[in-house]
C-alpha cells in the first residue's frame, strides 16, 4: 500500500491540513514549508487518491463513450478523437462496447451510474427514442448517430442523406449508369442504412437514372466479408454494375477484394466509393474514394454539449450539432 497523507505529514513534521494545502497548491503556504512537504511527498512517492478528491467535489473527472464496435476502424478513430479532445475539458474517457444490441445499450444507459461518471456519450443502434426517454439513470447524456425523433437528448450527427447523395453523384459524374449499392438493411427503419439508401436513390432520381432494386445488396453487418459477398453477387448478375457505392469503407474494401479476385479492373470496369474516411482506405491498392465525416468535429461538438449539460443540469434545452463531411476522390474512382 502506498503512503497516506498522514504518513507524509508525519515525515515532514507538519499537520495533515498543511500537506493537503500543498497538494492542492494553495498560495498561503510558506516557501520553506512547501519545500519540506514536497520533499516528503517525493521521498515517500505519495500518489493522491484522485477519485476521492473528485467525488468530494461532486465530480469524478470521467466521462463514458459507448460505441457499437471498438474493433471498427471508424469507431476506433472516433474514440481516439474523444480521448484526445476530452483532455481539454479535464476529463478521462471510459470506453465501452455495445455491439449494437438493445440489451447492451440499455445496460449502458442504466448501468453506468452517476457516481462513477460525470457524463455519457452513446452511439445507439437498437434503442428507440421512447426507450431512451425512459432510462432510469439521470447522468448527462449526448447521443451520436441518427436522430431519434422526439428523444429529448442532446445529439450530434452528420447528414447521411447528403453524404450518400454526394458519393452517388460523383459516380454519375464519371459517366457510370449501372450504379449498385451495398449495405442496405431493410429490417431496420430510420437507421444509417436507410438514410444512405435514400441519398443514393435521390441522386439517381436527380440524374434521371432508373432505380434498379437488383443492384441494391443487403449487409447484415458492415464488415469486409459482407462487402466481399455483396460484390460477388453483383458480379454474378447478367448485367453487372459499372460502379458501386458501399455504405461504409469496410464494405468497399471487401468489394475491392472480390473485384481483384474476379479479374475486374478498378475503376476501369467498376468504380468503387465508400463512406467513413478511415485511414485504411488511404493505404489500400487502389486507394479508396470515400465520404469522410469530420470525426474531430463530431468529438468536439459532443464534448461541448456534454459539458454544457453537466454544468446546466436537466433544465437545459436539448440541442443538436451537425458535423460536416467531405468527398475524397482517389484511385478507386479514377483519381491518381
Amino acid at each position: 500500500m502506498g503512503a497516506s497523507i498522514k504518513d507524509v505529514a508525519a515525515h515532514a513534521g507538519v499537520s495533515v491540513k498543511t500537506v493537503s494545502n500543498v497538494i492542492n497548491d494553495f498560495p498561503f503556504v510558506s516557501a520553506a514549508t512547501r519545500g519540506k512537504v514536497q520533499a516528503a511527498l517525493d521521498e515517500l512517492d505519495y500518489r493522491p487518491n484522485l477519485s476521492a478528491r473528485l467525488l468530494r467535489g461532486g465530480r469524478t473527472g470521467v466521462v463514458a463513450l459507448a460505441v457499437p464496435e471498438i474493433s471498427s476502424p471508424y469507431f476506433a478513430e472516433l474514440a481516439a478523437q474523444f480521448v484526445q479532445q476530452a483532455k481539454g475539458h479535464g476529463w478521462t474517457v471510459l470506453i465501452d462496447e455495445t455491439q449494437g444490441a438493445k440489451e447492451n445499450e440499455r445496460v449502458v444507459l442504466d448501468g453506468i451510474k452517476s457516481h462513477l461518471i460525470d457524463g455519457l456519450i452513446v452511439s445507439p443502434l437498437a434503442l428507440t427514442a421512447k426507450e431512451i426517454d425512459q432510462r432510469r439513470d439521470r447522468t448527462p447524456l449526448v447521443l451520436l448517430g441518427e436522430r431519434l425523433v422526439k428523444a429529448p437528448v442532446d445529439h450530434v450527427s452528420i447528414d447521411n442523406v447528403a453524404g450518400a447523395g454526394t458519393a452517388t453523384a460523383h459516380l454519375i459524374a464519371l459517366g457510370r449508369r449501372r450504379i449498385a449499392a451495398i449495405g442496405s438493411q431493410p429490417h431496420i427503419s430510420g437507421g444509417t442504412a436507410a438514410l444512405r439508401l435514400r441519398g443514393y436513390r435521390t441522386a439517381l432520381r436527380a440524374a434521371k437514372i432508373r432505380f434498379d432494386a437488383t443492384l441494391v445488396l443487403p449487409a447484415k453487418s458492415y464488415h469486409r466479408a459482407d462487402g466481399y459477398a455483396g460484390m460477388n453477387a453483383l458480379l454474378d448478375l447478367p448485367s453487372p454494375p459499372d460502379a458501386v457505392f458501399c455504405f461504409n469503407d469496410l464494405l468497399a474494401i471487401g468489394a475491392l477484394r472480390a473485384l481483384h479476385e474476379r479479374g475486374r479492373s478498378v475503376p476501369g470496369d467498376v468504380a468503387v466509393i465508400g463512406f467513413d474516411g478511415i485511414e485504411e482506405g488511404d493505404f489500400h491498392t487502389p486507394a479508396l474514394s470515400t465520404i469522410r465525416p469530420d470525426k474531430a468535429e463530431i468529438a468536439r461538438l459532443a464534448l461541448d454539449l456534454l459539458e454544457r449539460r453537466i454544468n446546466g443540469g436537466a433544465t437545459t434545452e436539448p440541442q443538436e450539432g451537425y458535423a460536416p463531411f467531405e468527398l475524397l476522390v482517389r484511385q478507386s474512382t479514377g483519381h491518381v
